[in-house]
């Protein structure tokens, strides 16, 4: 095991997360059931699998897309959102 990259990503995903909307709709779901420990199982297994999703992806797109290109993709891609977000109206 690589702990180096491991605390890497672990310390760039729990900032990320915080605060963010999936974190939020969690905290939503869970003030309004009973059965927070099945909001909580829901949750974290929604996110091992969009993980899981994103490793695999990772390890089979730059086979075929370069890296930097990725990047600048993902990038316009955030800034597209966000230029959304703040312009909608909702």
């Amino acid at each position: 095991m690589d702990w180096k990259t491991f605390w890497t990503v672990f310390g760039t995903i729990f900032l990320a997360e915080l605060g963010d909307k999936t974190q939020l709709t969690t905290l939503t779901y869970a003030a309004s059931s009973k059965a927070g420990f099945s909001v909580f199982l829901g949750a974290a297994l929604a996110l091992v699998l969009t993980s899981f999703i994103g490793v695999i992806l990772g390890q089979i797109i730059p086979r075929y897309i370069p890296t930097y290109y990725i990047r600048i993709l993902a990038g316009g891609f955030f800034i597209f959102i966000g230029i959304w977000m703040l312009l909608s109206r909702n």
